[in-house]
């Protein structure tokens, strides 16, 4: 599906419903808006439950002021239009409560999004603007004068977040990832110290090593067709599943021993299909397709072992918080952590982008799981599953960990029982 080939009402109700169902605003909260290249703002209404919004409630306000829709137009209408008149290279605002982006505002701070390098280059820097009357003209100056500044994200001193774009989509992928940095900063706070990256190491993630030369493939096998059906439900329900945001997360899967499978680069991860999936074989890319930045990572671990038969990467905020955070993750915490887990190894984030031979040395099926430092974290298995399986377990486990932390201090499955374990399922 092409997001942009729908008409303004069914993208804002398509947006909405991501935005109310991750949990990132109330029934009543949140306003998002569409300026049509006539001047005609699509917004949507007041006093309309977002969680069962359609596209006969959402509101046409046209260049010259008349309001055309069943319903009084959002009241935060003020602000969408003294920002349109700020800036008119966008196309869409967004407007929204996330949790932990309400925290940053009501402490007055905003997060950091050199914590990890995509994140980053989504966001960019963020702004901030002063607490005013919701609704009131003296909101929308506010916020209109901030992002009149350049940014793309400003936070709403004591209120929220807004967001904006060339499209809807870029507006809710900048919202998507700003929350992800905050519930992830959020839980690496409760660690300790957090590491930010230099503008030094964030300028690798820009390194192009995933323009490979392409081939057109002669035919697609069944065993293929099978992994790209497997590769697009499992990122689905790592979305699904939180383990996952639209512009963050990866996976693999070997076809045979010359060629793997891997998604696409710059694709929500949602609502990318079987065809966007990019086959590598001996070294080449599937003409007319971008695969992940990190595709040669991907070839790295493949060559050096035949047994790992998928390997995905994800930012899931509870496992990157001990991937951004200065305290060591202990898998050793129920049998199965440590079955599936095993030790976590910590590695650098310049190896990951610089060194994938390193990086393959290091994993295996012996050591399924890495992090990366101010990146992300590495699962590989014997199957889609199994990587998926280690993936959901890792964040599983972080979060019970830093959980833990309220409660008393962790007390580790004792070094004679991991021995046990590691007898009774051969892990060695």
């Amino acid at each position: 599906m092409n997001f942009a080939f729908l008409h303004p009402r069914d993208q804002l109700v398509a947006i909405m419903d991501r935005i109310y169902y991750n949990g990132m605003t109330t029934l009543s909260g949140g306003n998002l808006s569409i300026r049509d290249a006539n001047g005609d703002i699509w917004i949507t209404p007041a006093g309309v439950d977002k969680g069962r919004l359609s596209g006969s409630d959402i509101v046409r306000v046209c260049a010259d002021g008349v309001v055309d829709g069943p319903h009084r137009p959002s009241s935060e209408l003020p602000f969408h239009r003294a920002i349109y008149d700020q800036r008119p290279d966008i196309g869409a605002i967004l407007h929204a409560h996330p949790p932990a982006l309400v925290s940053f505002s009501i402490v007055r701070e905003v997060p950091d999004t050199q914590i990890i390098p995509q994140a980053n280059r989504v966001c960019g820097p963020v702004g901030y603007a002063p607490y005013a009357l919701p609704g009131s003209e003296a909101l929308g100056e506010h916020i209109a004068a901030t992002f009149a500044e350049g940014y793309s994200i400003v936070i709403l001193e004591n209120h929220g977040v807004a967001t904006i774009g060339a499209n809807l989509l870029e507006a809710f992928h900048r919202l998507e990832t700003l929350d992800f940095c905050a519930r992830t900063l959020i839980r690496a706070k409760s660690l300790g110290e957090v590491h930010s990256l230099s503008d030094a190491a964030l300028n690798l993630f820009d390194q192009r090593h995933h323009m490979l030369p392409e081939f057109v493939p002669t035919s697609h096998g069944s065993r293929e067709r099978e992994l790209r059906q497997e590769i697009v439900a499992i990122t689905r329900r790592a979305y699904d599943r939180h383990l996952m945001i639209s512009t963050e997360g990866v996976v693999s899967a070997r076809v045979d021993a010359d060629s793997f499978l891997i998604t696409p680069t710059g694709r929500d991860r949602r609502h990318f299909d079987i065809e966007d999936i990019v086959l590598i074989s001996n070294g080449v890319r599937e003409a007319g397709k971008m695969p992940s930045r990190s595709v040669m990572l991907h070839q790295a671990i493949y060559d050096k072992h035949a047994d790992i038969q998928s390997v995905m990467t994800a930012q899931c905020p509870n496992a990157t918080a001990y991937a951004i955070g200065s305290a060591e993750f202990d898998s050793r915490t129920i049998p199965e952590s440590y079955i599936l887990l095993r030790d976590t190894p910590l590695i650098p984030f310049r190896m990951f982008y610089t060194e994938p031979q390193k990086v393959a040395e290091i994993v295996s099926l012996n050591t399924p799981v890495l992090l990366v430092r101010n990146d992300c974290v590495l699962t590989a298995g014997r199957s889609v599953l199994d990587a998926f399986d280690r993936l959901e377990v890792a964040e599983f486990s972080a979060r019970s960990v830093i959980d833990s932390a309220v409660l008393g201090e962790l007390v580790p499955i004792g070094d004679a029982d991991i021995e046990d374990l590691e007898e009774a399922f051969s892990l060695n």
